[in-house]
């Protein structure tokens, strides 16, 4: 029987030595967390750490004593014991907790290296992990996200996929379609006999289902993707409508110089709002109109830039000055892209009083708010349709969300391969190309979780990683 539709590339990795790192951040600190992972962990920390027999120690055990440097005493230190295979790496793993000096933690490291530590490389503690079954390929690199995720939404997404949500989504399919792709496999064993083992019309259900459920997983990466890097929102409008206003009012500060003067922003301002969870970049541009100078005419082209950049465009205009329809010819000069959103922004509106009337003039314009950015009126109900319109429905603390591009390629082939697969079968092509299509298909699925790599692939993941990590 053929089982072509499973690659594996050589692993050349040497997980048999002992690396050594810092895991905590260099510089001052009231502690410096210094991690060991591999078999001569325990005997390397033991030579200089002699308070007790380390390898007759219970694992997940935490022990006080003295850092020796032959009879010199170097620090009092709390090292912690995680024996394999319960360990972070699957390997013996210790991590001895000094105080954080730099002099200190550079002694600690430097005597472990001269008991035969080698310096870990970026990314090889989590590399170790992958590579000893702890963790699958998309979570590990879920890892740096984690490390490097600033908001709630960056986290949760971050923290989902490390525990498994978006590989646990993928490794069921993949189990289904290695099941069929078995049968058709040995189908072709037997093709001179003409039999049929895979149950076409099943398949066909099932391939349709992996379609339904990937472009699903694929279109979340444009969320996942603002959401993971910030929400890029610039603020455009006419000279004077109180954009630079807006943006202090937003962050709660002084951080754009306000004007009655025409022009006066004549550069963009950029600043990081978060907001229920989840980052605005927001851009506080110079007004749109005929730039009487220079250098106001490249503020006003910069300003466009940014506006076909963006995820969410906040269109800010003077709600007693405008007419219903310059609102709209200036909404209609911002983008070419219709389905950017933009939030219609009626400003100035002081007085209770006027807003039936504001909202009557300006009814037939879409995503309309009022506010007042001099006096606050307004801003929570516009943080609110940001979030709104940046997450689309989504439930950042439940869905899976894609924010990896590497993933995301890799299911746009698998797809592309799938929907091949599919449409051989509906045109009754040979069962050979139909298994070309779906090993294919397996093999994309693999490079997400790690099926299928090469050194490389690996090399260049676990390279973007911090050391000690």
């Amino acid at each position: 029987m053929r089982s072509k539709y499973l690659i594996f590339a050589p692993m050349k990795h040497i997980t048999d030595d002992t690396i050594v790192a810092l895991s905590t951040p260099m510089g001052k600190g009231a502690i410096g967390v210094i991690r060991l992972s591999g078999p001569k962990s325990l005997d390397m920390c033991g030579k200089i750490f002699p308070a007790l027999d380390l390898k007759a120690a219970p694992t997940h055990t935490l022990h006080f004593g003295i850092i020796m440097d032959g009879k010199e005493v170097i620090d009092e230190a709390v090292v912690g014991l995680f024996k394999n295979p319960k360990s972070y790496t699957g390997q013996d793993v210790v991590e001895i907790s000094c105080h954080g000096s730099s002099f200190i933690i550079q002694k600690v490291l430097q005597l472990l290296v001269k008991n035969g530590a080698r310096p870990a490389k970026p990314g090889e503690f989590t590399m170790r992990a992958f590579l000893n079954g702890r963790l699958d390929l998309s979570q590990a690199e879920a890892v740096s996200d984690l490390i490097a995720s600033e908001t709630e939404a960056s986290h949760h997404i971050a923290m989902n996929q490390m525990r498994g949500g978006f590989s646990g989504e993928l490794k069921q399919l993949r189990q289904k379609l290695v099941d069929f792709a078995s049968l058709v496999e040995l189908e072709l064993d037997f093709s001179e006999e003409d039999v049929e083992f895979a149950n076409r019309p099943q398949l066909v259900n099932l391939l349709k289902d992996m379609i339904k459920k990937m472009e699903t997983l694929s279109e979340s990466f444009r969320l996942g993707n603002v959401l993971k890097n910030g929400v890029s929102t610039v603020i455009a409008g006419r000279p004077n409508a109180g954009k630079s206003t807006l943006l202090n009012a937003l962050l709660n500060e002084e951080r754009a110089i306000v004007s009655d003067i025409p022009g006066t922003t004549r550069d963009s301002i950029e600043e990081i709002l978060t907001i229920q969870g989840v980052a605005f970049r927001l851009t506080d541009t110079a007004g749109i109109r005929e730039a009487s100078d220079i250098i106001e005419q490249k503020g006003v082209e910069r300003t466009l830039e940014k506006i076909q950049q963006a995820a969410i465009v906040i269109y800010l205009f003077d709600a007693k000055e405008l007419s219903a329809e310059e609102v709209k010819a200036d909404i209609a000069k911002l983008t070419k892209n219709e389905k950017l959103p933009i939030i219609a922004l009626a400003n100035k509106v002081d007085e209770a009083k006027i807003q039936v009337e504001i909202q009557t003039k300006f009814k037939n314009i879409d995503n309309l708010l009022l506010i007042s950015a001099k006096t606050g009126a307004g801003i929570e109900e516009l943080k609110n349709k940001l979030c709104e319109l940046a997450l689309q429905g989504a439930d950042i603390h439940e869905s899976i969300i894609l924010t990896n591009a590497r993933h995301y390629e890799a299911l746009q082939s698998t797809l592309h391969s799938i929907k091949n697969a599919l449409k051989g079968i509906e045109t009754k092509l040979s069962g050979e190309l139909v298994a070309s299509d779906i090993r294919t298909a397996l093999y994309h699925l693999g490079e997400i979780t790690g099926e299928v790599t090469t050194d490389d692939l690996l090399g260049n993941i676990f390279s973007r990683f911090c050391i000690g990590k």
